[in-house]
């Protein structure tokens, strides 16, 4: 990824508010059927449909000193869980069962022009219900900062789509232990603003949006460093190199908490 060398410092209009509207939808799929017979996923929706917030709780996702684009920066974690108490009451940012990687509120600067300044980011949550847990697979989104008026021209906070996008952890037995299913929400996010207010955007400086998430990833996932290829390509490639194949076989993903 190339390297950028000048900076910038963003901010916002601390007078401003942001309206934000959440969304879930109903559950489509899991492998155990909890999204029928556990009354909590069946009913899962938004705390708060809309709610108003100040420019404050996104100043948290903004770094603290001037940046170039591709650098990462961590989040600040109570911004953050006040956006997502309009999803779930309840969010807690230590995943109750997860290993060290999967903590983390990590944010990237992706481009820049004189107007605007798009922000990439990547949380890991989940959020504590009565009788259980509902750990997503990650929280992806970005914020776009209109650098004139200083205000939240966008914003977007969701559970990107897979096959399979959450777990879900059960106190079916009524006492601590919890029996785990995995399974598919076809929404689950918070938005704001304009989300195409940068379609026809020239920057100044930018990467890709695939090597802002892969800048990302590498901030949770030492596996994400590995330059991975496919059996066949390494069937080719070993003669070659003189090097042994060495081949995993994963039921889950390595990228997200989704397993």
């Amino acid at each position: 990824m190339k390297t950028f060398n000048n900076k910038i410092a963003l901010n916002l209009d601390g007078d401003a508010e942001v309206s934000v509207k959440g969304f879930i939808a109903p559950i489509e799929y899991t492998q155990r059927n909890y999204h029928v017979d556990w009354d909590e996923l069946a009913n899962l929706k938004p705390a708060e449909p809309e709610k108003q917030y100040p420019a404050s709780v996104f100043q948290a996702f903004l770094p603290s000193a001037p940046v170039s684009v591709g650098e990462c920066w961590q989040i600040e974690e109570e911004g953050a869980l006040k956006l997502l108490r309009q999803l779930s009451l309840n969010p807690q940012l230590g995943l109750d069962v997860a290993g060290a990687d999967s903590f983390g509120l990590w944010a990237c600067l992706r481009a820049y022009n004189d107007a605007f300044a798009e922000i990439l980011f990547r949380i890991h949550a989940e959020f504590v219900l009565e009788k259980g847990y509902f750990a997503p697979s990650q929280f992806a989104g970005h914020v776009v900062i209109d650098q004139n008026e200083k205000k939240v021209a966008a914003f977007k906070m969701h559970v990107p789509e897979a096959t399979l996008n959450f777990d879900a952890r059960w106190r079916i037995f009524g006492d601590k232990r919890l029996a785990a299913d995995i399974g598919f929400c076809p929404q689950m996010e918070l938005c704001a603003g304009v989300q195409d207010v940068l379609q026809d955007a020239k920057f100044t400086e930018a990467i890709t949006q695939a090597e802002a998430l892969h800048a990302l990833m590498l901030r949770f996932y030492k596996s994400a460093q590995i330059n991975w290829v496919s059996l066949e390509e390494a069937l080719e490639l070993a003669p070659t190199l003189q090097k042994p194949i060495h081949a995993i076989s994963s039921g889950g993903p390595l990228a997200d908490e989704s397993c």
